[in-house]
């Protein structure tokens, strides 16, 4: 999961509709700052630890929930978009045609109208990616603990985070059979006790959804380095 929960878009596929850059979000925090397992231990292991978080059934009904609660504010600026490209197409076919008057009072709506779409939009993906900040902050913490446990019991001396791949991060390459992604994913579901999210099935009911997959870190998974 490159950037970041794909479970909240929200900002991402909002900026991408309405072509303005997203902001980058504040970096995952590391995961704990105690040891993972005794100093003498060899033992190496990854975690994505993105793709945990929004995979557990917490952060799956979270972002969730804060998708929903933005739908209404993602449909505004989608129309407010869709006025102002109305009005430049308008302009575009229009304008040579128009009479000075006309034309200016054209060109200042449309002016008027992007600089409130450029500034909702930008208060919009602030705010969202505040509130995602602060439920990954929130299951970081908890999921602290069931990563440091997990990596104690089975001798790990190091737990690295392969949530991006060299050269954004520091994993080139990782062998599947050291990716501890999943067992933790499980711990930490057992140890929350939130239940997985119903999902909707084409007749309507609910049924218990399935884990999102997590990604082993394979080889076909890795960028590799380029060559200078």
């Amino acid at each position: 999961m490159n950037r970041k929960f794909a479970y909240i878009a929200t900002t991402l596929s909002l900026a991408l509709t309405l072509g303005i850059s997203a902001q980058s979000a504040p970096a995952t925090p590391a995961a704990t700052t105690t040891p993972l397992a005794t100093a003498g231990s060899g033992k190496i292991a990854v975690i994505e630890l993105q793709q945990v978080i929004s995979a557990t059934n917490e952060g799956q009904r979270d972002l969730e929930q804060l998708q929903k609660k933005y739908d209404g504010k993602v449909n505004e600026l989608k129309a407010l978009k869709k006025e102002v490209d109305g009005l430049n197409q308008q302009m575009q076919t229009q304008g040579d045609k128009m009479n000075d008057e006309a034309r200016a009072n054209l060109e200042k709506e449309i002016s008027t109208k992007q600089k409130s779409l450029q500034r909702q939009s930008e208060d919009f993906q602030n705010e969202a990616q505040q509130e995602e900040g602060a439920i990954v902050d929130r299951i970081l913490q908890k999921l602290a603990p069931v990563l440091t446990k997990y990596a104690a019991d089975n001798g790990y001396g190091l737990v690295i985070d392969a949530s991006q791949r060299w050269p954004q991060g520091p994993v080139i390459w990782a062998n599947a059979a050291v990716d501890i992604s999943k067992p933790v994913l499980d711990q930490y579901n057992a140890v929350s006790g939130v239940p997985a999210p119903p999902k909707a099935t084409t007749t309507g009911a609910a049924t218990p959804a399935s884990k999102p997959a997590v990604k082993p870190a394979t080889p076909s998974a890795t960028s590799k380095p380029q060559s200078k």
